[in-house]
């Protein structure tokens, strides 16, 4: 499936199930006493709140939200749509956002910045993984799988053109690559 594009694997699926069950045990210690909602940042979000919601040992609600930032580019193009909104109110709730990346932050901002307005009781962050160095607004989640360098990643949800989610890794592909697919 991913012969020829792997420049190297970051993360196997190991050590991603050892960091979803870390933080699922955490998660769950936090919110004992609280009714949670997992709010899926889509789609590169899915496999991820999958996994980790299976870890969280409590009760809890799930809902998704998509948006867009990025198109089919690697790069944020920092205008962000909300392209399918929840289909739950949240106010009252103790709402965890679960995303797979956290890059600029211009997008999370601007989710977090939406979502407070509908006056949750509580609104936290979960990433997977996070570029701090990327970083061009202030922000901080609250939990995070694995801080990372500044590389364009795929695999286990992140896609490259809508591509690679499926594969159980996370991994940097190859320049050459991702500059023929994008000439293409």
């Amino acid at each position: 499936m991913v012969d020829g594009v792997v420049d190297k694997v970051l993360f196997s699926e190991k050590d991603l199930a050892e960091k979803v069950s870390e933080l699922g045990k955490q998660i769950a210690e936090d919110y004992k006493d609280k009714d949670l909602l997992l709010v899926c940042v889509l789609k590169g979000g899915i496999l991820f709140m999958s996994d980790l919601s299976k870890k969280i040992d409590i009760p809890l609600k799930m809902d998704f939200i998509a948006v867009s930032s990025y198109g089919d580019s690697t790069t944020t193009s920092g205008v962000v749509q909300i392209l399918k909104d929840l289909d739950t109110s949240i106010e009252g709730k103790h709402v965890l956002i679960v995303e797979d990346i956290i890059d600029s932050g211009l997008t999370l901002k601007y989710l977090l910045g939406n979502l407070k307005t509908r006056k949750p009781a509580s609104l936290k962050v979960c990433t997977l993984l996070d570029k701090p160095e990327r970083r061009t607004v202030d922000l901080k989640p609250d939990y995070c799988g694995f801080s990372i360098e500044n590389h364009f990643v795929v695999g286990y949800g992140l896609d490259f053109m809508q591509m690679f989610r499926n594969v159980p890794y996370i991994f940097i592909p190859k320049q050459e690559y991702v500059e023929n697919m994008q000439s293409s």
